[in-house]
């Protein structure tokens, strides 16, 4: 397998959001736009595309903001999983942020996402005893 891994140029808009819809990761309460638009404001270059001759395949919408990391919008091609594509994601995620003095990465996945679970748990991910609490501060 022969992917590149890169930070995020503003013509893969188009692209990204496609993949981010193939993976079912575009809901109503996060405009995939804005989420981008949002991202390029902090920290840009921890917002990677992976791709595999020269298409988008995988993303990983990484961040620090000095206590702990965090990864959200996770994705690989659909036709493109159980190929190891997402375990080269998140190292190339968790080598960036050991690179900034980050100490933990924290990735968030719903209870009943239990393949998911399984993803993170063979990369060495415990789950935390924490409640994650949010508050939505501006509407999509």
């Amino acid at each position: 397998m022969n992917l590149v891994i890169r930070s995020y140029h503003d013509s893969d808009k188009n692209d990204v959001i496609q993949l981010w819809e193939e993976c079912d990761l575009v809901v109503p309460w996060n405009d995939p736009i804005r989420d981008i638009e949002r991202k390029l404001t902090v920290q840009p270059k921890l917002f990677l595309v992976g791709l595999m001759d020269k298409k988008i395949v995988a993303t990983a919408m990484v961040g620090y903001e000095g206590h702990r990391g965090w990864v959200n919008y996770l994705a690989v091609n659909p036709k493109k999983q159980r190929q190891g594509i997402a375990t080269q994601m998140m190292k190339e995620a968790e080598h960036r942020l050991l690179k900034l003095g980050c100490p933990k990465l924290q990735v968030q996945v719903r209870t009943t996402n239990s393949g998911v679970i399984k993803f993170y748990q063979k990369l060495r991910y415990n789950i935390d005893d924490v409640v994650n609490i949010g508050k939505r501060l501006i509407s999509d």
